[in-house]
């Protein structure tokens, strides 16, 4: 399993014009819906009079959980254009916002796609664009006896850890790369008498 990915590492702009209308991106990286509500609203509020705040967005390491918005600009002019930028980057976990001041002039099917297209490439271009790590991380329950067993595995397989609590009964996290969560979760069930479950972070 790929479970690497690319992203932005921070808020970019861009900028496109065409006979008199003006096409201004924002991309921003987003690890949620609500991280998406969010910015749209930001950029709504800041670009108030606009006429158009069309979008589109990517989450996640698969392929199914994306969005495209024309915000009433003609069907397949603005959000579509907007995605097949991020494609062509290959990000996800991101969220470009193109929004339009209209010139006067009637663009077209062809100007409209190629505008929207243009102010979010020039948004990318202008980004830092990271590689990041999709991490598990997993709680642990287990007797003081299993703590041999436990930290032999931490140690062997070089896994971080965090919120230790070593007791008559012991608890503490551990977190490693997506990818060799088949291989952490059937050791940590040949130790006995330990319980762990999957806790869900970005």
């Amino acid at each position: 399993m790929n479970d690497e990915y690319r992203t932005i590492k921070k808020e970019s702009s861009g900028l496109y014009k065409d006979r008199g209308s003006k096409f201004i991106a924002t991309a921003c990286p987003v690890y949620s819906t609500e991280d998406i509500k969010n910015k749209l609203e930001q950029v709504k509020k800041k670009y108030h009079d606009a006429r158009h705040h069309c979008y589109a967005y990517k989450l996640g390491t698969g392929e199914d959980n994306w969005r495209v918005n024309d915000d009433g600009e003609p069907s397949g002019t603005a959000g579509n254009p907007i995605m097949g930028q991020i494609k062509s980057f290959d990000l996800t976990n991101i969220l470009i916002i193109v929004v339009r001041y209209f010139g006067g002039v009637l663009l077209g099917t062809g100007g409209l796609i190629n505008a929207y297209r243009s102010a979010a490439r020039d948004s990318l271009e202008r980004s830092d664009i990271i590689k990041k790590t999709v991490m598990v991380t997993y709680g642990l329950k287990f007797p003081y006896l299993s703590m041999n067993e436990v930290m032999k595995l931490i140690k062997e397989k070089n896994l971080e850890q965090s919120e230790q609590v070593f007791e008559l009964d012991c608890e503490l996290k551990i977190h490693f790369r997506a990818s060799l969560e088949r291989n952490i979760a059937g050791r940590l069930d040949m130790i006995s008498k330990l319980e762990y479950n999957r806790i869900d972070t970005e």
